[in-house]
């Protein structure tokens, strides 16, 4: 079975977040570390929440997080379907611990 990451971004103007004039360098960082994981045969699949909102009212536990805190609870950050624990985005080691992934270089 193919390990997953899904990610469930707040609403941004594309699909990652990288793009305009000025460029949030943690959403760079993140962008990198998702191709990183997807180039290493983990499947990753992120919802933008101004782009793909039916992602979000379909997952119940997302649903109900957005409903109690509202939208800054975002980013909602999965691995395995067991969310990762913690605010914004998480670090490429944090990750890698919880897929069981020794070398991220």
């Amino acid at each position: 079975m193919t390990a997953r990451l899904e990610v469930f971004d707040p609403a941004m103007c594309c699909s990652t977040g990288v793009c305009g004039p000025t460029v949030d360098p943690e959403l760079v960082r993140f962008a990198r570390d998702l191709a990183w994981f997807s180039h290493n045969d983990i499947e990753v699949v992120r919802h933008n929440l101004g782009q793909e909102p039916g992602a979000f009212v379909d997952n119940t536990a997302v649903l109900a997080e957005l409903q109690t805190k509202g939208p800054e609870c975002l980013p909602i950050v999965y691995v395995d379907g067991k969310q990762v624990p913690g605010t914004g985005y998480p670090k490429r080691d944090q990750l890698m611990e919880l897929l069981g992934i020794k070398d991220g270089e």
